[in-house]
């Protein structure tokens, strides 16, 4: 049985109309590559299930849930957050049968200003609910999809493959990672996010296709 991922879109910038416009002419093919990804990576590990997840378009979210805790809090501080999103989410997102076959990813919209740099997005590990900052633009629209395919892993079980400095663990981080000569890499691992392109330079993966779920993280989410 796929996983169900809900998309649930939410306006980060106080009510932007920019970006309630983008959210109102937002439709389910937008997300699509997210499950052509997962069923293209799951191939080569002989998963049983023909298609790994099914994402939806959930409801618009008006009242937004917990703010997301600094990187660098404690992790007492990220243990209570985590507790106050899950009854959050539980109180506004209700599932008549059960939530264990359903990802839930709150994803929160920001006008797509120059320079600006978004807040670090999070997935609970094996908790079926990740909340993502986006831009709110159709030519960010791949990109956020890596975002949100990285994110969802990490609610069944993924790992992050980077180090404290944001490159790449090698090898576990590379996607190709007996490629001679090693670099340029060409493809992200799709928890490392960054594509090598040196020793101490990556850039990060703009589109699905440029990614790859690597064997490490294939067994982290049970795939083989």
């Amino acid at each position: 049985m796929p996983l169900q991922v809900v998309i649930y879109p939410m306006n980060g910038d106080n009510n932007s109309p920019v970006v309630d416009e983008y959210i109102n002419n937002l439709t389910e093919s937008v997300f699509l590559p997210i499950d052509e990804f997962m069923q293209r990576q799951s191939l080569p590990y002989q998963f049983i299930i023909h298609s790994p997840t099914e994402t939806h378009l959930g409801a618009v979210m008006k009242l937004l849930p917990p703010a997301s805790p600094r990187l660098d809090t404690n992790i007492f501080t990220i243990i209570g957050w985590s507790i106050k999103l899950r009854y959050w989410a539980y109180q506004n997102t209700p599932d008549s049968l059960s939530n264990m076959h359903r990802i839930r990813v709150f994803v929160y919209y920001h006008e797509p200003v120059n320079g600006r740099h978004l807040e670090h997005s999070l997935g609970l590990d094996k908790g079926l609910i990740a909340v993502v900052h986006a831009f709110a633009a159709e030519s960010h629209d791949e990109q956020n999809n890596v975002v949100i395919a990285h994110e969802l892993l990490h609610t069944v079980g993924a790992t992050d493959k980077y180090a404290a400095n944001s490159q790449p663990i090698f090898p576990i981080g590379y996607a190709d990672p007996n490629q001679s000569p090693l670099y340029p890499q060409t493809r992200a691992e799709i928890m490392a996010i960054g594509i090598p392109k040196t020793a101490a330079q990556s850039q990060m993966a703009t589109h699905l296709n440029n990614c790859v779920v690597g064997e490490q993280t294939a067994k982290e989410i049970n795939w083989h």
